[in-house]
């Protein structure tokens, strides 16, 4: 994370602001298209750890293949999307400089097939996730970081065009990490050797599911990247280099948590397939409570010193970016708490009703926005809008929990909502008593003193009111395996 952060800073220096905007929008672009890739990713993850759940390795190995031949089919139409109406929509419909066309396009290429060569791995980053090695995404995690690092110092001694230059660096590292998980995968897993073979139940089964998710995904791209568009038509590139920004920190703080709830939720799907209801709800309750405590313990100091942090950060703060970061933080701790229960409710199978309604909610999201723009040409309605929408959103999301499982909802408001609604009550007014005193001027020594303090109180007042004795108990024995495995390392 902390790499992360830094790179972008200095990718936004060497780049400028305006670049650094247009990279935003293009790559954005191309992911708009991500809807058949999402859609077949949620549908293959879901279906390979419920079929590792039932121990059947056979339908295993034929999910995963079928899987394979359908990511390709994906990877077939999003190019003959990009290369038609994405190219006409890149080179006539975006504000943009003229003068930066040609350099536009070669960013386009090379963003349209890193996101190629991306979809027809989905398959064995899903395996990974099922099986939950999360030790490979640890090791590969650092391994594309110190990549992405090495791009930095390209960007600032090689002497070309720096946007095509980041564009094709990118697109490097998007193949060498994807190799490296499926040469893992055929190392390790006897069920990842390909061979064809056409089961049409299981097809149909596949397509069925993942065509719901489309619903739900062409929503979610609405709310991101159609939003990013509307900003680039009310202000330009200079409001999607503060959204580019917003989202490499957002991104940044969501790996924090994301890798948590990416462990948990095959323990979700496990669970439910073997029928084993309570435990099921049990890993969706620690999931959505301890991800929304770890994100409120990294976030609060970043919001309590925001202005600080980005004008240490990237010196050239684009305009915008404070107010995006704040509003983008409140969102993600709302989403930290409903993305488990969306994995529960994955888990089902029966999602037709809940990707067209909750789909539905979330696709609000780019009319209403244009609609506050045009009105009021402020550009933190678009996140202001999002936050309201994904608190109705998790609340229908309750409602269907309450349906497919049988979920007593004042059951998941005792264990996990009312804990976050104390702690936030008690850790909000004292974090705002000690920063008004603490921060008497803006220095490194200062923020460090002052960061520490909200992140420890945050800590204590999680501990002492947020979790009861047997989470307390779940704790401790984390971290003393933690702690063993450490020490037997080190022996």
């Amino acid at each position: 994370m902390g790499v992360s952060l830094y790179t972008s800073r200095v990718v936004l220096i060497a780049l400028g602001v305006e670049d650094y905007g247009i990279y935003s929008i293009v790559g954005g672009i191309v992911s708009m298209f991500a809807f058949f890739n999402m859609a077949m990713s949620s549908a293959t993850q879901r279906y390979l750890a419920f079929d590792l759940g039932r121990n059947d390795i056979e339908r295993l190995t034929k999910t995963f293949n079928a899987a394979v031949n359908i990511h390709i089919i994906i990877a077939v139409i999003v190019f003959i999307l990009t290369e038609t109406i994405g190219l006409w929509f890149v080179n006539y419909k975006l504000n943009v400089p003229v003068e930066r066309m040609n350099a536009i396009n070669w960013v386009y290429q090379f963003s349209i097939f890193t996101f190629l060569f991306g979809i027809i791995q989905v398959p064995y980053n899903a395996l990974i996730i099922a099986h939950e090695r999360m030790n490979i995404y640890a090791y590969m995690s650092i391994v594309e970081v110190l990549l992405k690092l090495l791009i930095v110092f390209l960007l600032l001694y090689i002497n070309t065009d720096k946007l095509i230059l980041y564009g094709f660096l990118i697109f490097v590292i998007s193949v060498i990490i994807r190799s490296c998980y499926k040469l893992y995968c055929k190392r390790n897993f006897k069920e990842s050797v390909y061979q064809y073979y056409f089961d049409k139940k299981l097809y149909k089964e596949l397509i069925t599911y993942s065509g719901w998710n489309m619903f739900g995904n062409i929503a979610s791209i609405a709310r991101g990247q159609g939003c990013n568009l509307l900003l680039n038509m009310f202000f330009g590139p200079i409001a999607n280099a503060a959204y580019g920004i917003t989202l490499t920190v957002q991104g940044a703080v969501l790996t924090f948590v994301g890798n948590f709830q990416t462990a948990m939720n095959p323990q979700i799907i496990k669970t439910y397939a073997n029928g084993e209801i309570n435990k099921t709800f049990n890993f969706m309750f620690k999931s959505a409570k301890f991800s929304f405590f770890a994100m409120l313990i990294l976030v609060l100091p970043i919001i309590f010193n925001l202005d600080y942090i980005l004008n240490l950060w990237l010196v050239k703060v684009p305009k915008f970016a404070y107010s995006f970061i704040f509003l983008s933080f409140i969102k993600i701790l709302i989403d930290s708490i409903s993305n488990p229960i969306m994995t529960g409710i994955q888990a089902t199978g029966n999602i037709k009703w809940y990707q067209i309604i909750v789909g539905g909610l979330i696709f609000l999201n780019l009319p209403f926005s244009y609609l506050a723009l045009f009105l009021t040409n402020r550009p933190e309605w678009v996140f202001l809008i999002s936050i309201f929408i994904s608190i109705v959103s998790f609340g229908a999301r309750l409602k269907f929990l309450e349906k497919l499982m049988h979920l007593n909802i004042m059951v998941f408001l005792k264990k996990v909502l009312f804990p976050i609604l104390i702690v936030i009550t008690i850790t909000l007014p004292i974090v705002l008593f000690l920063h008004k005193f603490i921060k008497l001027n803006e220095t490194l020594f200062v923020f460090f003193i002052n960061s520490s303090i909200i992140f420890f109180i945050t800590i204590l007042i999680i501990y002492g009111f947020g979790i009861n004795k047997e989470e307390r108990k779940w704790l401790k024995n984390i971290y003393n395996n933690l702690k063993s495995r450490l020490l037997s390392k080190t022996q």
